[in-house]
């Protein structure tokens, strides 16, 4: 296989009603597209998460290219300041749910489209049960915390994700598939501070910039499924709609992320809610691993990392796990009342520690993580044949 194709996402169909060969002549007659890709299409269950800018800019040319079925997932009422850019949306539909107006929309386009609104609000409860019905998810929510689930559960239900953002006059896309390569968190290890980032209601929004991006994420579903060009994967396209240009920005994926392994609460995560961690510097660490009452060590690192190095007699939970863990309300009954987290450079154990902290445990963070300690008190680590507190 050529460097950046990939296999058809979805096996081909029936075969194409007189209808729908008809709707689709302009489709068949392009180089590379044949009736197994538009049946392909037809097989094709998508959910676009968000049915305002880029959900009613995307809905419309799925529906137009034959795609059989399509999910759509938002708990919003159509507003009058939402039809500038939403323009999928009518005047007569405000005050209606977002998911029957785009249906009302797309059956109007295609009749024979099976749409299935989602009308709720996605999150960690729901996810998994409804991504387990698709073949891809395009995620054109308007906010982080639905951005980093939409990764998380797409990643874990092993299907493709699109996903694209707007603000002002930028726009980005990118396709998120684990199997093949990087994903959000990648790019976006964290959210960012609560504050720093405008929604669209403060910073606004160019209303073109809505169908170029949604245009972008419906084009990126095709090629997914039909098997044709190049997705974005590992790339993000970054459009400026004033400058008229576009970019590509290659990533990979993050050695030292964390593994996903389960779905958390996205609202607190990105909320910036929980209380502050206290750094411990690897010097005084040191210092206090030497006296008399030695803190308790918490590597919150993954199992491969804590294999290759780890601190002697260190337990271990990775932060995937604990998280999942503090989520559901268990009992964190092996981590003592006051502990040390420690993880590779310190944003990970930095957050455990702030979850700890908001369960009542008093827990700070190493500084520099493991590296810095090491350097200092290369006596610590344990050695390469034991696995104490593994």
């Amino acid at each position: 296989m050529s460097e950046g194709y990939f296999p058809a996402l979805v096996a081909p169909g029936v075969e194409l009603s007189d209808e729908q060969a008809q709707r689709a002549a302009r489709q068949l007659s392009l180089p590379g597209f044949d009736s197994v890709s538009q049946r392909r299409l037809a097989a094709a269950r998508v959910l676009v998460i968000g049915a305002g800018g880029l959900g009613s800019a995307c809905i419309p040319y799925l529906v137009g290219a034959g795609v059989g079925t399509i999910g759509i997932a938002d708990d919003d009422v159509v507003e009058l300041s939402n039809l500038h850019r939403q323009i999928t949306h009518t005047t007569a539909n405000i005050g209606v749910a977002k998911t029957a107006s785009l249906a009302e929309a797309a059956k109007a386009l295609d009749p024979n489209v099976q749409i299935i609104e989602h009308n709720l609000r996605l999150d960690s409860s729901n996810a998994l049960s409804i991504f387990a019905n698709y073949d891809l998810v395009i995620d054109g929510s308007d906010n982080f915390p639905t951005r980093y689930l939409s990764n998380d559960a797409a990643q874990l239900s092993g299907i493709p994700l699109i996903w694209g953002s707007i603000l002002q006059h930028h726009g980005q896309v990118s396709v998120a598939w684990h199997e093949h390569g990087p994903g959000y968190r990648d790019l976006f290890p964290v959210p960012p501070a609560p504050g720093t980032v405008p929604d669209c209601a403060v910073g606004g929004v160019l209303p073109g910039l809505c169908g170029t991006i949604g245009s972008l994420l419906a084009t990126e579903a095709l090629k997914l499924i039909t098997g044709i060009g190049k997705p974005l994967v590992g790339k993000v396209l970054i459009y400026d709609a004033l400058a008229a240009s576009t970019r590509t920005l290659e990533y990979s994926r993050d050695p030292q992320a964390a593994e996903v392994t389960g779905l958390i609460d996205y609202v607190l995560f990105c909320s910036g809610a929980l209380p502050e961690a206290e750094g411990i510097d690897a010097a005084a660490l040191a210092e206090a691993l030497a006296g008399a009452e030695a803190p308790v060590l918490l590597d919150v690192r993954n199992d491969d990392e804590r294999a290759e190095q780890h601190l002697a007699g260190s337990l271990h939970l990775p932060l995937p796990e604990l998280e999942a863990a503090i989520e559901s309300g268990a009992t964190l009954e092996q981590i003592p009342a006051r502990v040390t987290v420690y993880c590779a450079r310190g944003p990970r154990s930095q957050r455990a520690a702030a979850l700890l902290a908001g369960r009542g445990v008093d827990a700070n963070y190493l500084e520099g993580g493991i590296p810095a300690l090491a350097a200092l008190a290369p006596n610590l680590l344990a050695e390469p044949s034991k696995a104490e507190g593994a």
